[in-house]
């Protein structure tokens, strides 16, 4: 999909042409905020109609619109939801969104308050909820981050390239490359508040806003909002897109680890708030100060489970796939895996503390991964038997023994080994998906998926 350009393209002839008419103009600040936030629109209306339906998780299919959440709270929402905050002294942001939508989220949330924006409060450096930043951010505006966002924001950045060919095996509605310059360029915040665990409040407007340090399973770098005079919490990613759910403490997409016991204790911070509403910036609020409550201990008893079942198990001298297969979580902590997964967590707490050497076999030491030597597996077995005996593997409900073994036989390059391998790798994953597709984790569908299109494109080529 070629999106990048036509979209820089686009954003580039916006700016342009709006600084030709600023150059006189004794109201440029407000047209150069104009032009940004049209040609942020085209952006984001060009995206959302080259969009599979499938695409960013489901979240593009939310609607752009702007609702109150209580006489003082706006909320714009779409593939991810930013908020307002009025008071009578200026207003206070908390989240962004994401950049394609950041010309339409400001748009609608300008045609509820005009009054200067006198904070924003940048739950965590993903791109989703930081990227509208630059659309709200006045001259005077003050941003407030985690302490550790600034780092969050560098190897973010730093790592683009590679994380974006990750991401878009997840996501390939993505641009081939990330963007090098224009509005959605990722990055370039710099923070004017940076909150501690010491956390930070302030009164804007008779109005008292908690900044809580709350890092955990979006990162190192989560900070929270609650106004206490209503019981409103604003919990950006801190609980994922669902709640409640065994959270994603570790993610299969690939960032730096995430400290489980940090969590546990962010998510006792926010269990003593008692709050009457969560408000996350995915999806709609959740009330009931006792379903909340339940809900939230819930998920730390889970993750505290987890964890406490995985060094059980290491001091028992289990290994790590051992305890992948193993720990389950109990009737009563049965939280959706849509999101987190139990298993993945196993293997990310053991990791977490033991690190990449598993003590299981010496050729972990050395750079020499066991599919260098699928080959010579496959010319000694021959391509044929290996398929037979994954075809045995797939027919005993093994299928990721079957998959070890097809790659095994696709090292043969002949006609005669692709094919029927590839056909097999179709059926395989095929199954894999469908006994993920209900209550399964969303990445590992997603990734499913992915590799279904990229068998069967090596199929079309045979």
């Amino acid at each position: 999909m070629q999106l990048r350009k036509p979209l820089l393209i686009i954003s580039g002839l916006a700016l342009a042409g709006a600084a030709f008419w600023l150059s006189d103009s004794d109201n440029q600040a407000a047209l150069e905020k104009n032009a940004q936030v049209q040609s942020l629109k085209i952006i984001g209306n060009i995206a959302t109609r080259v969009m599979p339906d499938d695409a960013a998780g489901g979240f593009h299919k939310i609607p752009v619109t702007v609702r109150e959440l209580a006489p003082n709270i706006y909320q714009t929402t779409g593939i991810a939801n930013a908020h307002m905050i009025t008071t009578t002294a200026g207003n206070v942001m908390f989240d962004t969104g994401i950049s394609i939508q950041a010309g339409a989220h400001y748009e609608l949330m300008r045609t509820k308050t005009q009054a200067p924006i006198k904070a924003i409060i940048l739950s965590h450096a993903h791109a989703d909820h930081i990227g509208g930043t630059q659309v709200y951010k006045e001259t005077d505006t003050e941003i407030i981050t985690h302490r550790e966002f600034v780092e969050s924001q560098r190897y973010l950045k730093q790592l683009a390239p590679y994380q974006w060919n990750r991401n878009r095996t997840l996501f390939p509605w993505m641009p081939e490359q990330p963007a090098t310059s224009g509005p959605t360029v990722y990055g370039g915040i710099e923070p004017s508040l940076l909150v501690t665990e010491a956390d930070h409040s302030f009164e804007l407007g008779g109005t008292q806003f908690n900044v809580l340090s709350t890092p955990g399973a979006e990162g190192d770098d989560n900070i929270s909002l609650f106004l206490p005079e209503q019981g409103i919490l604003f919990s950006g990613d801190f609980f994922g897109p669902l709640f409640p759910q065994f959270p994603n403490i570790f993610t299969m997409r690939g960032e730096k680890i995430r400290k489980p016991l940090e969590y546990i204790r962010s998510l006792d911070k926010l269990i003593a708030l008692e709050p009457e509403m969560i408000v996350p910036s995915h999806h709609d609020p959740i009330t009931g100060k006792e379903n909340l409550r339940v809900a939230m201990t819930q998920m730390r008893d889970a993750v505290q489970y987890v964890h406490d079942k995985t060094i059980n198990g290491m001091n028992a001298g289990k290994s790590v796939y051992e305890l992948m297969r193993e720990i389950k979580l109990p009737e009563h902590l049965n939280l959706t895996q849509e999101h987190g997964k139990v298993s993945w967590s196993v293997k990310s707490i053991w990791e977490y503390y033991m690190t990449w050497f598993h003590f299981d076999s010496t050729t972990e030491l050395y750079p020499v991964p066991a599919r260098d030597v699928y080959s010579d597996v496959a010319e000694l077995a021959g391509a044929t038997a290996l398929i037979a005996r994954a075809q045995s593997k797939f027919d005993s409900s093994k299928p990721v023994e079957a998959l070890h073994l097809l790659e095994m036989a696709l090292t043969d390059s002949s006609v005669s080994a692709q094919k029927p391998a590839l056909n097999l790798r179709l059926k395989v994953l095929g199954s894999m998906l469908e006994a993920a597709v209900v209550g399964g984790n969303n990445y590992e569908k997603d990734y499913l998926r992915r590799r279904i299109q990229v068998t069967l494109e090596a199929l079309q080529a045979e």
